[in-house]
């Protein structure tokens, strides 16, 4: 509805108004002169046909009386057009007026008129003339004339009343204009305030009317609209309530891209994903936001054939997750081509399967070579050795040496993969290395001293505090002494010394033992791998023990360096954050 349709429904009856007021003035005006020019002339007629031209005697008397009634002014023509009576002027100066309009008229048709100006009066006037009958022949004409300013005078008379009568209509029109265009006008104004309330989210109350018109009728359709409408919002409030709670707690990963293929939304599974690696995503395409060929090819596919689509993808580029794709339209917004992109995290599944496969193949190498031990011994010991106790004895020690490693092997094997599948709940708090370092030295001195190695503890008690879990700051330490002191010939050293540089506590374990080739050491890690595999197996090696400490170092947040010459010694660096205080 206009604002101002008050003013529009006033200002239509007012046009009608005026309009009707001047047509009224252009027909009334000209039909009132004509009513009284037909008045006047009737009146003349009638007083001309009074004089008696059959009394010459008495003609001076009648146009005296003929003037006292009519007003007018009497002239008397004879039938060849000659004046011989006038009531103004002598008959003298006058001409014959045979061919005035007026007598013309009156011999052709009985009755004569004519308006026309008069030079002698220098106004209008009004001419009627009548033939005198002689049996059948004409004597003479009568002509009355009157000044139209009489006339004039009363039309103008007349029809100031009427316009005063006029403007008295005029006004009560608009009186009732007024108050009919605000009785039209306020039901609408009401249904316009209601619905501005519902524009700005206001639905409370409803529109009552009694105009017992159509704009009751249609405030009660309203209103029934504003209810099934609060229905309908209430409903649709609610289903989509369940859709973002099942949206937002979805594991997957969803992403919703529009008709322009760029993404609209994306839920919270999806943006502990994607993390910090692509920031902001919305508003992007696949391609602006993962860069990833594999993603961009699978929802290709998918804009060719709109068949559902899964692929496997890799994402990000320090820590890749793998994640499985499937793409899809939307339901229900078949023509706005919406598409929806689901990410299922399958990293777990792969390191799984990954840990799987290599335990798998390492267990079956490693395991190899002691398990034939074990059951060539026993096969010895069934097939008689059993009756010589000392080499019976020899040979189940042996088989015990060999299923101890077999023991170490799975223990191992068990703490790497759950390091790896992120199984170990680390609890880190503020450590010291001199604590660490003395709790370790006592399981590790026993085999020190067996091979006459002297282990040098240079870690002050003052040392500043690093951020660790205590429990595998031990095993770190018991790995990398263990193997110091395994790999170290006899009278050889072991020294521990620890420093600060850039923000971190860096250990450094240095040992006198058989070093290590340059082009192995990047290798050192890994697991199962062994420089010499020989002596390692002797050495009752399970090949797993650096693997352990790189993961550890790494859930720390730090890092493991090794340095090494061939024959000269090694030195393993181990890098942990200092503990802020």
């Amino acid at each position: 509805m206009k604002r101002h349709l008050f003013y529009k429904i006033f200002a239509t009856y007012l046009v009608i108004i005026a309009l009707s007021f001047l047509v009224l003035n252009l027909f009334e005006r000209a039909e009132i002169k004509k009513v009284m020019i037909g008045q006047i002339e009737q009146q003349l007629l009638t007083s001309a046909q009074l004089i008696d031209l059959n009394a010459p005697q008495d003609i001076s008397h009648q146009l005296k009386q003929i003037v006292q009634i009519s007003g007018a002014r009497v002239t008397l023509v004879d039938a060849r057009g000659n004046v011989f009576a006038d009531s103004e002027k002598e008959v003298a100066g006058l001409e014959n007026h045979i061919d005035r309009p007026e007598i013309q008229e009156a011999r052709v048709r009985g009755i004569g008129k004519s308006i026309r100006f008069s030079t002698s009066i220098g106004v209008d006037m009004l001419y009627v003339a009548v033939p005198i009958m002689n049996v059948a022949a004409i004597k003479g004409y009568v002509r009355l004339a009157r000044p139209l300013h009489d006339v004039k005078d009363a039309i103008e008379k007349t029809y100031n009343s009427f316009f005063l009568a006029l403007v008295i209509v005029a006004v009560c029109s608009l009186i009732i204009a007024i108050i009919f265009s605000y009785r039209l006008t306020a039901p609408i104004k009401a249904m316009e305030r209601f619905t501005e309330r519902l524009r700005h989210g206001n639905p409370e109350g409803a529109i009552l009317l009694k105009t017992a018109d159509e704009t009751e009728k249609l405030a009660d359709n309203i209103n029934y609209l504003v209810d099934e409408l609060k229905n309908k919002i209430r409903i649709a409030n609610e289903e989509n309530s369940k859709l973002v709670t099942a949206f937002a707690s979805m594991t997957e990963g969803v992403m919703i891209l529009n008709a322009a293929d760029r993404i609209e939304v994306v839920n919270q599974a999806m943006s502990n994903i994607m993390a910090m690696q692509y920031g902001d995503v919305i508003g992007k395409t696949l391609m602006e936001a993962f860069r990833n060929v594999d993603l961009q090819k699978a929802f290709l596919q998918f804009k060719a054939t709109r068949e559902p689509t899964s692929q496997e993808i890799a994402l990000g580029n320090l820590q890749p997750v793998i994640l499985r794709v499937s793409i899809s339209g939307v339901k229900g917004n078949t023509d706005d081509g919406k598409t929806m992109v689901v990410f299922h995290d399958v990293t777990l599944l792969k390191k799984l399967e990954r840990v799987r496969v290599d335990f798998v193949a390492n267990v079956t190498h490693e395991i190899r070579t002691p398990l034939t031990a074990i059951l060539g011994y026993l096969e010895t010991i069934r097939d008689g050795a059993i009756a010589n106790p000392d080499e019976a004895r020899k040979f189940i020690d042996i088989i015990l040496k060999h299923a101890q490693r077999l023991n170490r092997l799975v223990e191992d094997l068990l703490t790497i993969s759950k390091i790896e599948l992120g199984e170990i709940k680390f609890h880190f708090e503020n450590a010291s290395i001199s604590d660490a370092v003395n709790n370790v030295l006592p399981l590790i001195e026993p085999k020190a001293r067996l091979k006459n190695i002297e282990i040098i503890n240079l870690v002050s008690e003052k040392f500043p505090l690093i951020k660790a879990d205590r429990d595998r700051l031990v095993q770190i330490f018991v790995n990398i002494l263990d193997n110091a002191v395994k790999f170290t010939p006899e009278n050889g050293k072991v020294s521990i010394a620890a420093e600060e540089a850039n923000g971190y506590a860096v250990i450094r374990v240095s040992d006198t033992g058989i070093g290590v080739p340059k082009e192995e050491i990047e290798r050192l890690g890994e697991r199962f791998y062994r420089v010499d595999r020989n002596r390692s197996r002797e050495l009752g090696g399970t090949g797993l023990g650096l693997s352990i400490v790189k993961h550890l170092m790494t859930a720390h947040g730090g890092k493991m360096e090794i340095a090494s010459q061939l024959g000269r010694g090694t030195k393993v660096s181990l890098f942990f954050p200092l503990a802020k205080i």
